[in-house]
C-alpha cells in the first residue's frame, strides 16, 4: 500500500491493520462514510467492502462481533455475518439460513398472536398538546419523538396514560470543537428567551458589542454566559460575561447586599441577565451591576392537580447486586404495593398507585469505584439486571413503571444518558408495564381529554456533587443531607448541569438537552441516597432514598444515606407523604 493511500484512509477516519499494510488495495471500493467513527481496516473488511450487500451491512455490529471472537467469548455472531455475506455463493449456507429465517418468522408470528389480545400501544397526542413542533429528522441527535402516548392493556388491566414528551437516545457521531461551540450557543439561545421576557430587562437590553457606544453611567442591560468569576482585592465580585457579539466585565460591589449574596451563588457557564450602569473602561466594556437575574421558575407557575385521586411513587438507587442491597426490605415494599399485607383501608389507597418512578442506579454495576468488586454479591452486570428484572416483574401489572439510568448502570456516564439497553437487561425490557427511558426524561402522567396532565422531569443527579463543592450556600446549607437545596439551585439556573465541569457530557448541535424546558410540575432525582421532599414555586421536588446500606466508599465521600423510603404523591391534591420500609427507621 502506498503512503498516499494510508494518508487518504486515515483522513477518512480509517486505520490500517498490519495484515493488509503491504498489499496494494483499491481504496475506491471503500465508501467514504460507511459509519460514524474510525474502523480498523483488515483483510476481512476489505473483502466485504466489494460485496453488493455493503450498503445494508451493519459495520459497527460486525466490528463488535470480531471483537467478541478475538476475546474468545463467542464467534457465533461473526460466523452469522459471514454466512449472510456469502448467502448467494454457498448453496449449503443458503439452505441453512433459509431454514433459520423460516423458524424465526414462525416464532415471531406466534408471539404476535399471543400478544395481540393483551397489549395495545397507540401513538396519539392529546388535543391539548397537538400543536407541539415535530421532531427533527432521525439523523439528528438525541431527542426522541415527542408526544409518544403509551396506553397499554396488560392481562385486561388498563394502565394509566403515560406520555414521553422528551427523552434521549444514543447519538453515535464524532465531535469536534465546533460542536462544543454550537452546544453553548444553543444553551445561550434557549435560556436567553426566558430572560428576555423579564420586565426588569425590557428597557435598555442590548448586545455587548453595542455597549461601547453608550455614555459613561448610562443604564444598560445584557444577557450573557459567565466566562469567568473572581474576587477582587477589595472583595468585590468581578464577572467576565460574553454573548455572541463580545465580552464585558461586570462588577458587583461588596456593599450591594441585595445582589452580592446572589452573585456568590453564580457559577461558570450559566446564563444570566444583568442591568446596571456603564463604567469608564476604554478596552473591555464594564458594567456596575444593579440587578442580577437568573432564568428561574416564574412565581406564578401554576399548581396543576389531576381530576382523579391517583398516586405516583418514587424510588431510586436500588443497587441490585451489591452485598449491601437491602433485598428483604425491597421485597417488603413489593408485598406492600401488591396489597399482600396491610388492612382493607390501606389497600383502598394502595390500589390507586398507578405510577412508579425509578430514578437511576437500578444496579450496583461493576468497576464504578475502586475496590467495588469486594462489595458485590453478584459480580456479573448482566446477572445484576437479571435479578432486578425478577424483582420488578413481581410488581402488580396495573402500575406503570418508568426507569431511567444513573452512573452505576451499564450505560455511558456522559449526559444525556440513553435508556438502559435491552442487550444488558432483557428481563427488564420484557416487562410489559415497564418503560426504559433516558436520563434526563420528561413525561406527562394522569392526562385525560379534559386535563393536559402532570409533567414530570426525571434526572438522576450526577451534577450535584460538583455544585456542593463550589457553591458556598450549598456547602453551608449541608446540601448533601438536604438535596432539595440542590434541586432548587438547578431550577433557578433552568439547567441540570450549568457548569462545563459539572458532569461529563455530550455536546449537542441541535439543542442543549440539559436545559430545563418545559418546566415540570414534579422534579425527581436520586444519587444522593438521601430522601427529601419540598416545593419551589409550585414545582414539587423529590429526591429518592436508597435500597443499599452504607458502603465504605460512601463513608469516605461523606454521604449520609437514609434507607428504604418511598415518597408518595397524591396527584389530585399534590400532597406528598413519606413511606418507610426499613425496620429501624422511626
Amino acid at each position: 500500500m502506498k503512503l498516499a493511500q494510508v494518508n487518504e484512509l486515515m483522513e477518512r477516519g480509517i486505520l490500517i491493520s498490519p495484515d493488509i499494510f503491504i498489499e496494494d488495495i483499491n481504496t475506491d471500493v471503500i465508501p467514504s462514510e460507511h459509519r460514524e467513527g474510525p474502523v480498523v481496516l483488515n483483510k476481512t473488511f476489505y473483502q466485504l467492502y466489494s460485496k453488493k450487500t455493503r450498503q445494508e451491512f451493519n459495520w459497527l455490529e460486525f466490528e463488535r462481533a470480531i471483537a467478541l471472537k478475538e476475546k474468545g467469548r463467542s464467534s457465533k455472531t461473526y460466523d452469522t455475518f459471514l454466512n449472510l455475506v456469502h448467502y448467494e455463493e454457498n448453496p449449503r449456507t443458503r439452505k441453512e439460513l433459509d431454514h433459520l429465517l423460516k423458524d424465526l418468522k414462525q416464532e415471531t408470528q406466534q408471539q404476535e398472536k399471543i400478544l395481540e389480545p393483551t397489549t395495545l400501544i397507540t401513538i396519539t397526542p392529546p388535543p391539548s398538546l397537538s400543536s407541539a413542533k415535530p421532531l427533527v429528522s432521525p439523523s439528528e441527535p438525541i431527542i426522541t419523538p415527542p408526544l409518544v402516548t403509551l396506553t397499554k392493556k396488560v392481562n385486561n388491566l388498563e394502565l394509566a396514560p403515560l406520555i414521553i414528551t422528551k427523552t434521549f437516545k444514543e447519538d453515535v457521531k464524532k465531535r469536534d470543537a465546533t460542536d462544543f461551540t454550537q452546544h453553548f450557543r444553543n444553551r445561550y439561545d434557549n435560556l436567553k428567551k426566558f430572560l428576555s421576557n423579564r420586565v426588569e430587562l425590557q428597557e435598555g437590553l442590548t448586545s455587548i458589542n453595542k455597549i461601547k457606544n453608550k455614555e459613561e453611567r448610562e443604564e444598560v442591560a445584557i444577557i450573557g454566559i459567565i466566562y469567568d468569576k473572581r474576587l477582587t482585592k477589595n472583595e468585590h465580585i468581578e464577572l467576565t460575561v460574553e454573548d455572541v457579539t463580545g465580552t464585558a466585565k461586570v462588577l458587583i460591589m461588596k456593599n450591594r447586599k441585595d445582589i452580592y449574596d446572589k452573585a456568590k451563588d453564580l457559577v461558570l457557564d450559566q446564563v444570566i441577565g444583568i442591568k446596571g450602569t456603564k463604567g469608564d473602561s476604554k478596552k473591555i466594556p464594564t458594567i456596575f451591576a444593579n440587578i442580577l437575574l437568573e432564568p428561574d421558575v416564574p412565581k406564578d407557575h401554576p399548581l396543576k392537580q389531576a381530576p382523579d385521586e391517583i398516586y405516583a411513587a418514587f424510588i431510586s438507587d436500588v443497587h441490585v447486586g451489591s452485598k449491601k442491597f437491602l433485598e428483604q426490605e425491597f421485597l417488603g415494599f413489593i408485598r406492600w404495593i401488591n396489597m399482600e399485607q396491610g388492612t382493607p383501608e390501606e389497600h383502598e389507597k394502595i390500589q390507586k398507585i398507578k405510577y412508579l418512578f425509578v430514578v437511576g442506579d437500578l444496579i450496583d454495576g461493576v468497576g464504578v469505584y475502586p475496590g467495588q468488586e469486594n462489595e458485590l454479591n453478584i459480580p456479573d452486570i448482566e446477572k445484576q439486571y437479571e435479578r432486578a428484572g425478577e424483582l420488578f416483574d413481581m410488581i402488580r401489572k396495573d402500575i406503570t413503571i418508568i426507569v431511567c439510568p444513573g452512573q452505576h448502570d451499564a450505560i455511558r456516564n456522559s449526559e444525556p444518558q440513553p435508556p438502559i439497553s435491552a442487550t444488558y437487561a432483557p428481563k427488564m425490557a420484557a416487562i410489559t408495564n415497564l418503560h426504559l427511558v433516558g436520563n434526563p426524561t420528561y413525561l406527562t402522567i394522569a392526562s385525560t381529554p379534559e386535563f393536559s396532565g402532570i409533567n414530570v422531569l426525571m434526572y438522576h443527579g450526577a451534577s450535584f456533587h460538583h455544585f456542593i463543592d463550589v457553591v458556598d450556600s450549598l456547602r453551608i446549607g449541608k446540601a448533601r443531607d438536604n438535596p432539595r437545596l440542590l434541586m432548587k439551585f438547578l431550577l433557578q439556573k433552568r439547567h441540570l448541569a450549568p457548569s462545563h465541569a459539572a458532569t461529563v457530557y455530550v455536546p449537542s448541535i441541535i439543542d442543549d438537552p440539559m436545559v430545563i424546558d418545559p418546566l415540570p410540575d414534579i422534579f425527581c432525582c436520586g444519587d444522593m441516597h438521601r430522601s427529601d421532599i419540598s416545593s419551589y414555586n409550585n414545582i414539587t421536588t423529590i429526591n429518592g432514598s436508597c435500597w443499599q446500606a452504607k458502603t465504605d466508599f460512601q463513608e469516605k465521600t461523606g454521604n449520609n444515606p437514609d434507607f428504604c423510603r418511598v415518597p408518595l404523591v397524591n396527584l389530585k391534591t399534590r400532597a406528598v407523604e413519606m413511606l418507610k420500609f426499613h425496620p429501624n427507621d422511626n
